[in-house]
């Protein structure tokens, strides 16, 4: 039986059997013992009594780049997975590496364009992919130079204004922040900041 999760404005099917299918180790990479069930936890852990080891499964973490220019939002459309659907230019953070300059760095590999990151606009967990969950960052960016060319698992980069964005979108989190940001827009609007908060917050070339 399927139990339901809620984040934001959108739902998750949390499946108890994908979610088993997900521990990919059975036995202890360092000793080769089977793993058993760890006793007493409260998610499901598998345990090398040998090592004393712990297997733990967390996620990943991934960063996006929200960048404007004449108050449309930068998106791509994607190649690899998801291919053919739009998503706020992202990527992963390498091992090692400050979550800030993966940033910049995963920006310029899918858009061709360098950019200064400023605050975090938004955090979400990612449950669209139970098997592959992710804990997304967005920043607010500035174009600093480079040329728009799309790269990297993006096939193509266009700006779109926020109430005109494509309907295949690929992630749901990204939905969510671009509702932030529209609401921003309208607050702004309402306050007649905009103009001067999309300069010096969101960026333009």
């Amino acid at each position: 039986m399927n139990q339901k999760a809620f984040t934001g404005s959108f739902e998750i099917a949390a499946d108890k059997n994908i979610k088993d299918d997900v521990m990919k180790f059975k036995f202890c990479p360092f000793c080769g013992e089977r793993l058993q069930p760890k006793a007493g936890s409260y998610h499901r852990r598998m345990f090398c009594e040998r090592c004393r080891w712990t297997h733990y499964k967390n996620p990943t973490v991934g960063v996006a780049v929200i960048l404007f220019k004449d108050d449309e939002l930068l998106l791509v459309k994607r190649t690899g997975s998801y291919p053919g659907m739009w998503c706020i230019p992202c990527g992963h953070v390498e091992y090692d590496e400050d979550v800030r300059a993966a940033a910049v760095r995963e920006f310029k590999e899918e858009t061709g364009l360098d950019v200064d990151i400023g605050d975090v606009f938004a955090v979400h967990s990612n449950f669209h992919d139970l098997k592959k969950q992710t804990v997304g960052i967005w920043f607010l960016g500035t174009c600093t130079g480079g040329e728009l060319k799309a790269g990297s698992d993006a096939g193509e980069a266009e700006f779109f204004p926020l109430d005109n964005l494509p309907e295949e979108m690929a992630f749901p989190t990204d939905v969510l922040v671009c509702e932030q940001l529209t609401r921003e827009f309208i607050n702004c609007s309402t306050l007649s900041k905009l103009p001067s908060l999309a300069r010096t917050s969101f960026g333009r070339f």
